[in-house]
């Protein structure tokens, strides 16, 4: 694989994030969490959902000023509180990034029928590189755990991945589903949205 085609792939927003964005809410609200420079930010923007791209690095937010259907939030996660009241988004998205205080926020943030989508690294992954610190590498089944029962889970994923490069992952797609199931099939009119 060239230099260019690699970069690229880090670059594209994650499979396990296109996978289920079919599952939002049609024109809903969605947030990226710790967004960087807005991979998945502009996927969801692209997929018809306004955005909410949060991060603490300005020099990144700035690349998404002025685009249309993302706001950008500049926010420490670490140091201050979650600055979004319970219920504000019909999804939340999270991908290469721990921070275990701030889950529960997560998880509140989402309306009915809201979906979490959340990918990042497990232990294990201290054999691949970085992060190494078990500080910011979840244990076995954690993200199950702490997202049940308040959560529908739909699926579950743990292991090592090669692509795009090789790392020990966990990941979990899960809806708040209220006193119904979680729609395993796009909602009305949000077919295609994937890639």
């Amino acid at each position: 694989m060239s230099t260019n085609s690699s970069a690229h792939e880090l670059l594209a927003p994650s499979e396990w994030v296109c996978r289920f964005v079919h599952l939002i809410r049609e024109r809903g609200r969605a947030a990226d969490v710790a967004c960087g420079h807005g991979r998945h930010a502009r996927h969801l923007r692209d997929c018809g959902l306004s955005v909410v791209a949060i991060d603490r690095d300005a020099e990144a937010l700035a690349s998404m000023h002025g685009l249309d259907r993302i706001e950008t939030v500049m926010a420490d996660l670490e140091q201050g509180p979650w600055p979004f009241p319970p219920g504000t988004f019909d999804a939340v998205v999270v991908t290469n990034y721990l921070w275990r205080p701030l889950i529960s926020d997560l998880i509140g943030g989402l309306r009915e029928g809201g979906v979490l989508i959340y990918e990042t690294f497990a232990v294990g992954n201290e054999r691949y590189g970085r992060p190494a610190n078990p500080d910011f590498l979840l244990r076995r089944n954690e993200l199950l755990e702490r997202v049940m029962p308040q959560l529908q889970v739909v699926a579950f994923e743990q292991g090592v991945v090669s692509h795009p490069k090789p790392a020990v992952v966990q990941r979990i797609c899960a809806v708040r589903a209220g006193d119904g199931w979680a729609p395993l099939v796009a909602p009305q009119g949000a077919a295609g949205r994937g890639l």
